[in-house]
């Protein structure tokens, strides 16, 4: 078993506890009202704002034997930075108020979850940064894949409303070709250790944040 089929394995009651959230299982079918996909947009600012952040600490904090694994967190900065505009924009698109939610504050399940990587970081181990990477980018691409063009249809909403989900729906199934191979780099059965328990602990924390978004169960005859 490579280390990413195992990362897969041992974290499959996380993906299970986050696939089973009412927030996802309605959004993937289009059964969420306007207002509960702009409370979703304006928790997602909130963390993907601390995105590179969070990858700038991961990187400096890693030694020089992680020279592959720093320059696979340049690449990530590099495709990442500036993403947090492009939900703002949506927000915009939806008929929400982006200068209130750049200037709000998120709620304490987003919080705890950015809390929580970034004194990983800190306090243990950088590389398990990477357990967050995973939860994420294979969240956004079933969201984008499923997800998008259902609420687009079920609330009558263009594409303008989308970019963000949309945009990451083939760029993070290319990124997650990338990090498979990555992850099957990965030798040190601490940073190995790492990676897990940060993915298994993002998928709850995940999981609570989309818990957290008021929602109201949408009808099919509701527009």
């Amino acid at each position: 078993m490579t280390f990413f089929q195992r990362l897969i394995t041992e974290t499959a009651a996380g993906q299970q506890t986050l696939a089973s959230v009412p927030q996802i299982q309605d959004g993937l079918t289009g059964a969420i009202s306007r207002e509960t996909y702009i409370a979703y947009l304006t928790e997602a600012y909130h963390h993907v704002k601390h995105t590179v952040p969070l990858m700038q600490a991961a990187r400096a904090g890693l030694s020089d034997t992680h020279e592959r694994f720093r320059q696979a967190l340049d690449d990530y900065i590099a495709e990442e930075t500036g993403h947090e505009a492009w939900i703002l924009n949506d927000i915009r698109h939806c008929g929400g108020d982006p200068e209130a939610v750049r200037l709000g504050l998120p709620r304490p399940a987003t919080q705890d979850m950015v809390d929580f990587v970034y004194a990983y970081i800190d306090q243990i181990n950088p590389m398990g940064f990477f357990g967050m990477v995973l939860v994420l980018e294979g969240t956004s691409v079933r969201l984008a894949t499923q997800g998008a063009s259902a609420v687009a249809s079920s609330l009558g909403l263009g594409p303008e409303c989308f970019s963000y989900l949309t945009s990451h729906g083939s760029l993070d199934q290319e990124h997650l070709v990338f990090f498979q191979q990555l992850m099957d780099e990965v030798g040190d059965p601490a940073d190995q250790a790492a990676i897990i328990e940060v993915a298994q602990a993002v998928f709850n924390l995940f999981a609570d944040v989309f818990r957290s978004i008021p929602h109201v169960r949408e009808t099919a005859d509701v527009v």
